[in-house]
């Protein structure tokens, strides 16, 4: 049994179907997805039905909520204005979404998907989450915040939480991070980069 742990999609549907054509999961497996499913990229309506197959096709799924979704519901659900959003990707989404008559629908079932986004994952070994944590506090009671938006001072922090941390959010120019204490698997798929997946236990990559 194997964890593949992919980094942020951002609409890219191409390389998240050839990933997967890779990989080649079995049942037995988990895919687990680090968040920002939505925004920047072409398609992440179609990002989300290929999620939603494969839940539905029997896989063991893991979606985490990334910052992205985050800004997308809180803009569904009146908490913000959207400026934030729209800014940072969402006009791709509303695209993705809009029907032939220009109206933009969001299915029932999207909706499920993105109300019910895990925050974080854990096992004996890793912690996986979209942004990172906090340095100096442990795993019992992360930071909501943190856990959806922090950068630094995360991203240069050699603190020892006791798993490694394997997050996205922030991506790599040079190929995946790997420090003693985290990984970064957001390789940048939507600006030209690659799409990569952590594979566990092996720690190995695989990125297209």
């Amino acid at each position: 049994m194997k964890t593949y742990a992919i980094g942020d999609i951002h609409g890219m549907i191409h390389k998240l179907e050839k990933l997967l054509d890779i990989l080649q999961p079995t049942h037995d497996d988990t895919l687990l997805f680090i968040g920002d499913y939505i925004d920047r990229g072409p398609d992440p309506k179609a990002v989300i039905d290929l999620l939603l197959r494969l839940i539905a096709d029997g896989y063991r799924v893991l979606p985490l909520k990334g910052n992205h979704e985050e800004m997308l519901l809180d803009y569904l659900a009146g908490r913000e204005d959207g400026v934030m959003w729209l800014y940072n990707g969402g006009r791709a989404t509303l695209r993705s979404y809009a029907t032939d008559q220009g109206r933009v629908v969001f299915p029932r079932e999207h909706l499920d998907f993105l109300g019910d986004l895990l925050l974080f994952h854990e096992t004996e070994s890793h912690f996986f989450v979209h942004a990172g944590l906090l340095p100096n506090r442990n795993l019992e009671n992360p930071d909501r915040n943190a856990c959806l938006w922090i950068r630094e001072p995360f991203l240069s922090s050699t603190y020892d939480w006791g798993k490694k941390i394997v997050f996205g959010h922030t991506p790599q120019r040079d190929g995946p991070l790997v420090q003693p204490n985290k990984i970064g698997i957001d390789t940048g798929a939507v600006f030209g980069g690659q799409l990569t997946c952590l594979c566990l236990p092996d720690e190995t990559f695989v990125s297209v």
